[in-house]
């Protein structure tokens, strides 16, 4: 299971071993229903269209079915980023056009119960289907990018020296600087962060899709973020899928500590705080030599006294966190679904989609709707944020 739309496509195009028939079977599927649901809804159940309008959207239809899997393949396979944008935008249309035209066939049968007559029927749906996708895909674009609100939560950790109440936990994720050039969006998010002059400042992960060499001119704002005690980074499942250790290294050398299954400490008031971070949940796969989420060394040599933040990628590293206990993790990853319903699909994959929530007796998670986006330049009913949390003792 993915946690976004566009994931299906990366995956594909980085199959693991042994994976790439299922792969073109999911892929072949998807597309089938990508395209299949919105042709039928708006040009052939019962509308009765001209035939010119049949043939011409059809033939709309085909070519645009063709040019997906082409461009998104193209451009993430072989590192295009004119073909991976144009194709991610594609991507993200059809699936704001899928689920309107799943919900206006639910339409469809109240008209149907209500005496409403085809043609009459199809075509109300089909125009309102393409009026709502239309609003939606504007509005998504421009939540997409604009620079992400600030999002406040207090969370109270009961281990929390009071010298460290009130500790103020800047938290960004999943920026993906990618394909469209967002080194503007990237400076201006940043001076956001900078505005809530915060303690710590945490990058969770999912920083870019690509290299190093590729994104520096989007990823080197990153280099002014300011905190009083500690600006922290762990690599997320996207860094496995390009340059790892390259976004490591480069975080170090702009002056973050990257948390590769380490930790470090910051005091306050006499009382002090573990924050540690563990790579990706894919890393151990990924083939990566020295990569691999382990928590265990990521906490060796750190006082058990003392309360844990944990940096991991992805909320269900959760379990391990726990049976640690850690006192808050933080996650981003699921992008809080990016375009609505996905939120639904990707809680068959996560303990959490965002927002606070309570794992066993000591452990809290946090999990953000994530900063940037991924794939679709559209966020529906999944706004960005940067998130900033204020640590209370009790």
């Amino acid at each position: 299971m993915t946690d976004n739309p566009a994931e299906i496509v990366e995956e594909a195009a980085h199959p693991p071993r042994g994976g790439r028939w299922r792969r073109t079977v999911v892929v072949t599927a998807v597309l089938a229903l990508l395209f299949g649901v919105p042709w039928w809804t708006l040009l052939i159940a019962g509308a009765a269209w001209p035939t010119a309008v049949v043939v011409g959207g059809t033939a709309l239809f085909v070519a645009a079915l063709i040019a997906l899997p082409t461009l998104l393949f193209t451009g993430h396979g072989r590192h295009r980023d004119l073909p991976a944008a144009v194709g991610d935008a594609l991507l993200g249309v059809m699936w704001v056009l899928f689920v309107w035209s799943v919900l206006g066939n639910v339409a469809h049968l109240v008209l149907l119960a209500a005496g409403v007559e085809d043609p009459v029927r199809s075509r109300v749906i089909a125009a309102a289907v393409l009026v709502v996708s239309a609003a939606l895909l504007v509005w998504g674009y421009v939540e997409a990018m604009r620079v992400p609100r600030v999002r406040p939560i207090e969370v109270q950790i009961p281990r929390l020296g009071r010298g460290l109440d009130g500790l103020r936990v800047a938290m960004i994720t999943d920026t993906h600087y990618g394909p469209l050039d967002r080194a503007q969006w990237s400076a201006d998010m940043v001076a956001r962060v900078n505005d809530l002059d915060a303690d710590v400042v945490c990058h969770v992960g999912d920083i870019a899709d690509g290299t190093v060499q590729r994104r520096r001119n989007q990823a080197s704002p990153l280099a002014s973020v300011r905190a009083s005690a500690a600006r922290v980074y762990v690599t997320g499942n996207h860094e496995y899928f390009n340059e790892a250790q390259g976004w490591l290294d480069y975080m170090e050398s702009i002056g973050w500590s990257a948390l590769h299954n380490r930790h470090l400490v910051i005091e306050r008031g006499g009382d002090r705080l573990v924050i540690a971070g563990v790579d990706d949940a894919t890393a151990q796969g990924s083939g990566v030599h020295g990569h691999g989420e382990d928590l265990a060394t990521a906490l060796a040599g750190a006082d058990p006294a003392l309360p844990v933040l944990l940096l991991a990628h992805q909320p269900k590293q959760i379990p391990q966190a726990v049976a640690a206990g850690v006192d808050l993790q933080i996650s981003g990853h699921t992008h809080g679904g990016q375009i609505w319903p996905f939120n639904v699909l990707v809680r068959l994959d996560q303990p959490a989609v965002q927002g606070l929530s309570r794992h066993g007796a000591r452990t809290q998670l946090y999990t953000s709707r994530g900063t940037g986006f991924w794939g679709p330049p559209f966020r529906v009913f999944a706004p960005s944020e940067i998130t900033l949390l204020t640590l209370r003792s009790v």
